[in-house]
């Protein structure tokens, strides 16, 4: 526990990665770099960009694409670069820089992103590939935009930051049953739990119980441990 949000996607042709925190510097226990890479974040708060310290150690020959809300080149235009890291430029490897939605049309397969509900501007993903619909909602409320990411996705991967029953209007997060809600309403297939407050679950068996509670409401849930 006390991990913050980064997730692997492997596809035929591309290497999708889902928010860049500190699980980031273990991905290439897992990829060679031999496909392009594509990176989405949803917003700008530290633990969704602070594994981007170590984009220096890979090898992702193929290319690095980092995609980003309106604001991504500046931001990390800033972040990537001294005082705090090398420069994009020094990498090993090609890199760049996209904003979604607006440049969404340019990638090689199909991204919609929108935004959500947090104390800041924050994207969701659904991205269509290898005939599969995944959909991304980190920090947020329950909002419609959610509920239409998730519209029918093979997989709704949420954030799960509160407990059961907990909330805060201003800081909007999900609880187990809210995440469960929204892939009902979507009309899901399979539901992920993510990014659990290190704050809220200090132990392992805390997130278990509130993947029992999702799956009350939505059976085919998962709790990532």
């Amino acid at each position: 526990t006390g991990n913050t949000i980064c997730t692997l996607l492997q596809t035929d042709r591309f290497d999708i990665i889902l928010d860049a925190g500190n699980g980031l510097h273990r991905v290439d226990r897992h990829i060679d770099g031999g496909k392009p890479v594509f990176l989405f974040l949803s917003h700008f708060h530290v633990d969704h960009i602070e594994g981007l310290h170590i984009l220096a150690k890979f090898r992702f020959v193929k290319g690095l694409t980092l995609c980003g809300p309106a604001g991504s080149r500046s931001v990390l235009g800033t972040f990537l670069n001294a005082p705090f890291t090398i420069p994009l430029a020094w990498l090993s490897y090609p890199s760049r820089i996209m904003e979604l939605p607006e440049e969404a049309a340019a990638l090689p397969f199909s991204v919609e992103a929108l935004p959500l509900r947090h104390a800041s501007l924050t994207l969701g993903y659904r991205i269509a590939i290898d005939d599969r619909i995944i959909s991304y909602c980190p920090d947020t409320g329950y909002c419609e935009n959610a509920v239409a990411l998730a519209r029918s996705a093979d997989l709704l991967i949420t954030e799960c930051a509160y407990k059961k029953g907990q909330s805060c209007e201003e800081w909007p997060h999900l609880n187990p049953e809210t995440a469960a809600r929204i892939a009902c309403e979507a009309g899901a297939k399979r539901l992920a739990l993510t990014h659990f407050d290190a704050g809220v679950y200090q132990t392992l068996p805390e997130r278990k119980e509130s993947e029992t509670v999702a799956a009350a409401i939505f059976a085919a849930t998962t709790a990532g441990m």
